[in-house]
């Protein structure tokens, strides 16, 4: 990847703690930050980053979010004795001061304008500070849940102020609401803030009727705040990804972010305390690689909460694993999101369809008392409520997750004689001779002409492609080949026959493709063309006819975010195969945005399959493979909806057989909870 990583962390943020008893405040130890350094020291992942050196925030820095009678305030904590410094808390909610804290605050949201100003001027590509004190909490005037100044509302000032920064996206996947980055923003247009938090219908900390899904924003500022409430403990990654693909990608795209800040709460993470959530920290290794290619890839990443100390490292090096371009692991427990998870996301949707033209086509609240249906709903909480405590209580276990090694080639190309290989890719050559029974099979199945010795050659280099692959000696590729749907059907037919994998195939274009013939599920096949398809949409095969093909840029992403990604998420295939054709009216950038997202499925073992006619995409697409972010859409326009109906039909066909798809909740019965 080109650029790097950066890092921020100094230890003197370890250098304060709790000096009374406080049982709401004991959580918030030094040792938060410590294993997670640790942990990226250990994973030799710190060595790989671009170390950036901490500063103090200056009072300007500070004062462009809170006010200076408050900042004057908490320069006098330094000099306040114990019994002062207990006095001085209690005007505030669940938070302690120490003497060297405003020492620490200064650093904490200093450390985040050194990683804005390293990744906007170019210097990294993106980066994660760890920090200390948190910040999301903290309002203009006031300390809050641990947090003294608004590290990324500070940031997101600055980014603006200094850098002329036009739009900010911040996502905050804390399991708590970031209220002091909402109040900050909520009239601002230029900043789309999202968050998901635990709520259980206002009774969970912050206990904010703001914090629910209809607060969308004020004045200017309405619908650029997107707040999902989780009404239940024990969400999982389905439910996470799920959130994403319906609501906060759309979003994301059609607002075009020229920065991406993430308050890095991994109290959602499994074990945590706080969140009771059963998302495994992999999980955060994909929605980091989601974002990853939004505003050209300038993604910084700062931490706030997170205090189970085996899942806050765990987490803190998933992401940072993935900043630096390692492939994602495979995702797991992909169930479907649960009934309680549907009914916000429905909520959520339904409460931003007037503002964003992704989700104009959401499905209604089925009444119109929302305030009715919240007190029914946590009435129904309530008769369950102690049950729920009682399994909470129990300690979560789960596995490490797994080793993420990188093959030593990253990628590599098979390319017609006379075609140059793009820097940083390698040209493939088989240094082993093809396995005969292999050649006569591909001959048989594949080549009338047996002198096509040029299309056998393409063949048994394409075989021996997906078998380094297998071994995990390639991550991914391209190949230029003559003609692409005999290239597909051989690589498919060695794939799923003979080593037994998955293989997602998705085409773009309207050249005719050999369906599955089996419903077996070794294969699904999904199309993107402006031709109806003469085949039957089945479970496995999957024809998306847009009106303008995959020339409008707004229903094509769309649909790849809506559909494509669920359902291949959920299918979790072992190699991920993208046909281009020559007419499939695909810009560079939005081809660009297609193959790094898919790169989050299979270990990143994409392969990527032209016709020798594309010779000017061999660049790009190389490019995206090797991990360069993709150029920015600019702000996306309203789909046809003639495209949208469609998405929309296929949709409600598919959900039955892919649960990922669902934006709503059964409406009868209380569905599956986890």
């Amino acid at each position: 990847m080109k650029m790097g990583t950066a890092l921020i962390y100094d230890e003197e943020m370890t250098n304060y703690k709790l000096l009374w008893v406080d049982p709401a405040c004991k959580i918030e130890v030094p040792e938060r930050l410590t294993v997670s350094h640790e942990a990226l020291v250990k994973n030799g992942l710190a060595d790989r980053c671009v170390s950036v050196p901490v500063r103090e925030a200056t009072d300007a820095d500070i004062l462009l979010v809170h006010s200076e009678e408050y900042l004057e305030a908490v320069k006098k904590t330094p000099f306040m004795t114990l019994e002062d410094l207990k006095e001085f808390t209690l005007q505030y909610g669940d938070v302690y001061f120490h003497p060297n804290i405003y020492h620490c605050a200064k650093l904490a949201a200093g450390a985040a304008l050194q990683l804005v100003d390293s990744v906007v001027t170019g210097k990294v590509r993106n980066g994660m500070a760890l920090v200390r004190p948190p910040g999301h909490h903290s309002m203009r005037s006031a300390a809050n849940g641990f947090c003294v100044f608004n590290n990324v509302a500070i940031a997101a000032r600055y980014a603006k102020q200094k850098h002329g920064v036009k739009r900010v996206l911040i996502v905050d996947w804390d399991v708590h609401h970031g209220q002091g980055v909402q109040y900050c923003f909520e009239d601002d247009p230029s900043v789309l803030y999202f968050s998901w938090h635990r709520y259980e219908h206002q009774k969970f900390w912050p206990n904010l009727k703001e914090s629910d899904y209809d607060n969308v924003g004020k004045e200017k500022g309405e619908g650029f705040n997107i707040n999902v409430p989780w009404n239940k403990v024990g969400m999982k990654n389905s439910d996470y990804l799920s959130v994403f693909c319906h609501v906060l990608l759309p979003v994301a795209y059609e607002f075009c972010p020229d920065l991406v800040l993430v308050c890095a709460g991994f109290d959602s993470a499994i074990g945590d305390p706080e969140g009771k959530m059963c998302a495994s920290p992999d999980i955060f290794a994909h929605l980091t690689h989601l974002l990853m290619n939004l505003a050209g890839g300038k993604l910084c990443a700062v931490l706030e909460g997170g205090y189970n100390l085996t899942s806050l490292p765990q987490s803190v090096c998933q992401t940072v694993q993935t900043l630096l371009g390692d492939p994602a692991p495979l995702p797991v427990n992909l169930d479907g999101p649960c009934q309680s998870a549907l009914e916000s996301l429905h909520c959520v949707r339904s409460a931003h369809r007037q503002y964003w033209s992704c989700l104009k086509h959401a499905a209604e609240l089925p009444n119109s008392d929302i305030s009715t249906k919240r007190i029914k709903l946590a009435e129904e909480e309530e008769k369950t409520e102690e049950v729920i405590e009682e399994k909470s209580v129990e300690e979560k276990v789960w596995p490490e997750p797994p080793k993420r090694v990188a093959p030593p080639i990253r990628t590599a190309a098979i390319l017609p004689n006379g075609v140059a290989c793009p820097d940083g890719c390698k040209r493939f050559s088989s240094s082993e001779d093809p396995d005969p029974v292999i050649v006569n099979k591909l001959r048989e199945n594949f080549l009338k002409d047996a002198d096509d010795s040029d299309a056998l050659t393409t063949l048994s280099s394409l075989v021996a492609f997906i078998e380094k692959m297998e071994k995990n000696e390639i991550c991914n590729g391209l190949a230029l080949v003559r003609d692409v749907s005999m290239a597909m059907d051989c690589v498919v037919q060695h794939a799923a026959a003979t080593l037994c994998k998955r293989v997602l195939v998705v085409c773009v274009g309207d050249v005719v493709v050999p369906c599955p013939s089996k419903e077996d599920g070794k294969t699904l096949l999904v199309q993107f063309s402006n031709k109806a398809s003469v085949e039957q949409q089945r479970k496995y095969y999957i024809p998306v006819c847009l009106k303008k093909g995959c020339g409008d840029v707004s229903g094509f992403i769309q649909a790849v975010l809506g559909l494509l990604l669920p359902l291949g998420y959920e299918y979790d295939p072992s190699l991920v195969l993208l046909v281009r054709t020559p007419d499939s009216g695909l810009s560079d950038s939005v081809w660009q945005q297609l193959t790094g997202l898919l790169q989050g499925l299979a270990q990143g073992h994409t392969l990527v399959l032209m016709q020798e006619g594309e010779k000017a995409c061999v660049a790009p697409t190389a490019s995206s493979l090797l991990g360069d972010a993709a150029p920015r859409l600019g702000q996306l326009h309203t789909s046809l909806p003639e495209d949208v109906e469609v998405q929309e039909k296929l949709r409600q066909a598919l959900q039955v057989d892919w649960k990922l798809l669902q934006t709503t909740a059964p409406q009868t019965g209380r569905g599956e909870e986890h």
